[in-house]
């Protein structure tokens, strides 16, 4: 049995009772109630209060004005902003003096520097075998995003390649594989996969001393033009993403690679703390309502609760919780074992022995190379985080731009404002109206940002809604200005041009926009 830790995990808000939408009702399998269960104890809200709810959370129509606390993307928990690198990694304003003590331990374990086994420092060892990166921090940088390579000297720390190749019809299926097709949701043809069989499920570019990494990350670009509305053009570059110097013989056959930077880690615990069914009452697979929106659920299995959950974190919300969400990352980026992932040579696989045989950091007092109570305390740094306030929210450009997101339909999908659960002792996350701009939920986005690999429900063309809160100090905060899951946009403007699919009529409006509204809706976007 996976072991319970006791700590604040929200994983299972799902299980609360949900209620979906009209249309996706109608097209939608039904849940089955084992989705419903309630494993933590949460308010339920009365008809009153979710009526007052809804009426909070509605699309505003008035853009001559900020909104009711708008200045405050994180509700009670949103910081003060800063003008140094720093403004990512305040806590949430709202902890208590006990909890201010658990962050920033916390923060330390985030910070730390894993070494390899043996080590005399003994309470630091376990690195590897195989790994991306020595801490949390160097991935996430000053709590911010992850960049592409620049250059032949730069390492690409902050980013990695996953890999997975299709399943054989013969290969069992997984618990969540079995439990989608009992509602009807075969999950596409082709859709089912596996890890690499020599390279796992995701690819390390470095190995400790005597161990060959598995591969180089490596890049093509190439430059394409779009005309704008105005007589203005912008330059989009089109990657052709490469595993280099593979150490362990070649990929399997159909191998599926997909690039992905290291995410800011702003208000996860806020965004853990949404009510599902709210989440939910957004999907339309089918696109029931004809606005050419169909966001899906990503559904996960929770290695915690050992059933089916909503996934939330991750670029296709392979995640249900920030504590799987970290223990994953432990485990497949650091290589170190934790008691949800207890392997010590982390995603290294059978056919690379030597990484298995290589000495591991579990051998002492220690059961796992980092134990329950350091994941809890980097669980509780992740969630709590704290989003910056919003710096000019009432300026009459930023106020345009914020129409002009309106107009385009940008927030069918980065859904503005949401109320988090009551949650009985839990003050940083508990009943907070928030504006992250996500639905959480899985679109499709077109050939042009599709990276061809299925991860759960998700397509080869889907992604989840990413937050956009703090989006604006990405280049305060780590110096560059890259966006989207592999970093290809250099700006704002290029992540927007990157959109399709779904969200290609939007992608036009803001083509056709004049020269001062698009350069408003920029405005908006980098104030967030």
């Amino acid at each position: 049995m996976t072991p319970s830790f006791g700590i604040r995990s929200l994983s299972a808000l799902l299980l609360a009772g949900v209620a979906l939408s009209p249309a996706a009702r109608a097209e939608s399998p039904p849940l089955p109630e084992v989705l419903f269960e309630p494993v933590l104890q949460v308010l339920p809200r009365t008809a009153e209060e979710a009526a007052r709810i809804a009426s909070v959370t509605a699309l505003t129509e008035d853009f001559t004005k900020p909104e009711r606390f708008e200045q405050n993307p994180g509700g009670a928990a949103t910081t003060r902003a800063r003008s140094d690198a720093d403004a990512f990694s305040q806590s949430s304003e709202n902890l208590s003096f006990e909890e201010e003590m658990d962050f920033k331990l916390g923060n330390g374990l985030f910070r730390k520097l894993w070494v390899s086994s043996p080590s005399s420092t003994r309470a630091s060892d376990g690195l590897g075998p195989l790994y991306n990166a020595r801490s949390c921090q160097r991935c996430h940088l000053k709590d911010g995003r992850g960049h592409p390579p620049e250059g032949p000297e730069d390492d690409a720390v902050s980013m990695f390649l996953r890999v997975s190749v299709p399943a054989h019809e013969s290969q069992p299926m997984s618990e969540i594989e079995a439990f989608l097709l009992s509602l009807g949701d075969p999950m596409g043809e082709g859709a089912r996969t596996r890890p690499d069989p020599t390279y796992g499920g995701q690819m390390q570019d470095f190995g400790i001393a005597g161990l060959p990494a598995e591969y180089r990350l490596g890049v093509s670009w190439r430059e394409e033009r779009v005309e704008l509305a105005g007589g203005e053009t912008a330059s989009l570059r089109r990657p052709e993403w490469r595993a280099d110097d593979l150490g362990y013989g070649p990929l399997a056959p159909g191998a599926m690679l997909s690039p992905r930077v290291a995410p800011q880690m702003l208000g996860l615990g806020l965004l853990e703390a949404i009510p599902a069914e709210d989440i939910l009452s957004r999907v339309d697979p089918q696109d029931v309502d004809g606005d050419g929106i169909s966001g899906r659920a990503q559904m996960v299995w929770s290695f915690e609760h050992e059933r089916p959950a909503l996934g939330r974190f991750g670029w296709k919300a392979g995640a249900p919780s920030v504590l799987e969400q970290s223990a994953a990352a432990f485990s497949g980026d650091i290589g170190i074992s934790t008691p949800l992932f207890t392997q010590p040579w982390g995603d290294c696989t059978e056919a690379e022995a030597e990484c298995r045989a290589a000495p591991h950091g579990d051998g002492d007092v220690r059961e796992t190379e980092i134990d329950a109570a350091g994941l809890e305390l980097v669980t509780f740094y992740s969630r709590n985080l704290a989003v910056p306030e919003r710096r000019n929210v009432g300026d009459p450009q930023v106020l345009r731009g914020k129409e002009m997101f309106h107009a385009a339909g940008c927030t069918s999908c980065h859904t503005p404002k949401h109320v988090t659960h009551r949650l009985p002792g839990e003050v940083a996350q508990s009943f907070q109206l928030i504006w992250p701009y996500t639905d959480l939920l899985l679109h499709d986005m077109g050939e042009g940002l599709a990276d061809n690999r299925p991860e759960g429900r998700a397509s080869g063309r889907e992604w989840k809604t990413p937050p956009l809160w703090g989006i604006g100090l990405t280049p305060q905060v780590n110096g560059h200005s890259h966006y989207l899951h592999d970093g290809r946009a250099r700006s704002l403007l290029e992540a927007v041009l990157w959109h399709g699919g779904e969200a290609e009529a939007s992608r036009q409006q803001v083509i056709d926009m004049a020269p001062a509204d698009r350069a408003a809706l920029i405005a908006f976007l980098e104030d967030l």
